[in-house]
């Protein structure tokens, strides 16, 4: 087993995942591993980093098999005895254009974003080691999405008691509400993305609750948005390059030892924003 520390990227193959293992392979002192769902596109994005001249390593992972979740959090547990930084990036968007249907685009996308990111929690978090960092890349349709639901829905959304049971419910009803088209009527607005990313948010929120509750108070578990960022998801017109939307993701993931905030928090420009 290696004594080095190690940090797991999910999507790493392209866009901010990629930056993002490219900044750690320069800043973090221990082994990196890029995760990808296609292992022939993980390898070549590994093979790119490599020619770089920085060292990485690669792992299959699909956030939307739990086999596959499973398998990573086996693997690296026996090869580094756990995982000390865990950067959920995985993710995905359809294009504003897309004509598919409003009630597939809300069950697809919530599904991988919400749910995936949810079971990679769940079964990675356990095996965080103590000081651990944890770092899940939301968005600031997030904020702008949960401004935009009925007074009751914000209430539930920002309530410090709301579980994880309950949010799962409300993501549920969520998908079931939009094959009906009467999502609105729920008081949501009409972005599968955005509430997806809402459920992202929220879910941070109670997991970094639950590790103070556990009393492993050395884990810092923080949501993120990387911004605007010039990505195949967000388009070339976006404010930001890959590069720059890592920098939040990767000060989350780098905050050093002995820090106690941020903590349960939504980070922007590495800035605390209000919830």
């Amino acid at each position: 087993m290696s004594t080095s520390k190690v940090a797991v990227v999910t999507g790493g193959n392209k866009g901010i995942g990629l930056a993002i293992v490219k900044a750690l392979c320069s800043k973090y002192n221990g082994d990196v591993f890029l995760t990808a769902r296609n292992i022939d596109l993980g390898q070549e994005a590994v093979k790119k980093l490599e020619a770089e001249g920085l060292k990485v390593k690669f792992h299959q992972l699909d956030i939307n098999d739990e086999e596959s979740i499973k398998q990573l959090g086996t693997d690296i547990q026996a090869s580094h005895g756990g995982i000390d930084v865990l950067v959920n990036n995985a993710g995905m968007a359809y294009k504003g254009a897309d004509t598919t249907p409003f009630a597939t685009q809300a069950k697809v996308t919530l599904q991988t974003n919400f749910f995936g990111t949810l079971n990679a929690c769940k079964i990675l978090m356990p095996i965080v080691k103590p000081g651990g960092r944890v770092v899940n890349v939301s968005s600031f349709v997030s904020k702008s999405t949960l401004q935009k639901c009925s007074g009751e829905l914000q209430k539930i959304y920002r309530s410090d008691t709301i579980t994880e049971e309950k949010l799962c419910s409300m993501m549920n009803e969520f998908i079931e509400a939009a094959q009906t088209d009467k999502h609105g009527a729920l008081g949501y607005p009409n972005t599968a993305y955005g509430v997806s990313k809402l459920g992202v948010t929220v879910m941070t929120r109670i997991h970094a609750k639950l590790m103070r509750e556990q009393g492993k108070n050395d884990v810092l578990v923080n949501a993120c948005c990387p911004g605007w960022v010039r990505t195949d998801m967000a388009g070339p017109k976006a404010t930001k390059s890959p590069e720059e939307g890592a920098e939040t993701p990767v000060y989350l993931a780098l905050l050093p030892e002995g820090a106690t905030e941020p903590h349960g928090q939504f980070v922007s420009d590495k800035k605390v924003q209000e919830w």
